[in-house]
């Protein structure tokens, strides 16, 4: 569980899973490199973990759907750490809608940041990661890869194929001495209550029984620095150095991946 000195990537990192996970490689004494869009809040998170310590982090832009975005960004993050040891990918968008009417526009849109991304920035770290023979990539998937999901197809269908690449990439980059783990967390974010807050009363009922009665741990959606952090601590670490290929709930027992 030690992470002194392990030199990071984390996308998302402006907000929600991204930046409690930057929040606790830092506290674990890693070097992080922080990535997101949103230049202002990602260089804040960044600043404010660096403060705590005993780690640093520092900020740079990309846009993971973009190949020459990720190359660029990554060559320059593995160039200021000195290598790379750990990917941390949470970054991910989410649309509502239904099977009969999702527009071509948002399936297309989901299929490049949620599932382009998660290949490009996998490959990327796996091409920085190999010549060491070690490495830890971890994914975001989700429930809604798992189940009937008629109120978010797209989203649905992205996290399923984000499930079926971490097992593909696991499988292949094993050789090489790097990881592929995906965890499939049920933890309150900012786009977790931007989607609750468009909910009318009925949509909120149905919501608690779909998602929230299921949590054993509470019939609540997890804390991300208190419940989610400590797990991507895990998976970077050398504690789980025999783990990969693998989804992994991290959701108070809302599912279970058999």
């Amino acid at each position: 569980m030690e992470l002194n000195d392990y030199r990071i990537i984390v996308t998302g990192s402006a907000r929600g899973m991204g930046a409690a996970t930057l929040r606790a490689y830092v506290a674990a004494g890693a070097r992080v490199v922080g990535m997101d869009l949103d230049q202002e809040s990602g260089e804040r998170v960044a600043a404010e973990a660096t403060e705590a310590g005993p780690g640093s982090a520092t900020f740079m832009t990309v846009d993971i759907a973009d190949p020459e975005s990720v190359t660029r960004s990554f060559d320059a993050a593995a160039e200021a750490l000195g290598g790379l040891d750990v990917l941390a990918h949470p970054a991910a968008i989410q649309r509502s809608g239904d099977a009969s009417h999702v527009t071509a526009a948002d399936w297309d849109v989901m299929m490049a940041v949620n599932v382009r991304g998660t290949m490009l920035t996998n490959q990327a770290a796996h091409r920085l990661m190999a010549p060491n023979k070690r490495g830890s990539i971890i994914n975001f998937g989700s429930v809604s890869g798992l189940r009937a999901e008629p109120v978010a197809p797209a989203y649905s269908a992205s996290k399923g194929a984000v499930h079926s690449w971490t097992r593909t990439a696991a499988a292949a980059w094993g050789a090489d001495g790097v990881r592929v783990n995906a965890i499939l967390p049920a933890i309150a974010t900012p786009m977790y209550e931007e989607a609750l807050g468009r909910l009318d009363q009925d949509g909120m009922t149905a919501h608690y029984w779909q998602n929230e009665q299921s949590i054993a741990l509470g019939q609540k959606y997890g804390d991300p620095d208190r419940d989610l952090g400590p797990v991507m601590v895990f998976l970077a670490s050398e504690g789980s150095r025999f783990i990969t290929g693998q989804l992994i709930p991290v959701d108070g027992g809302q599912t279970s991946v058999r």
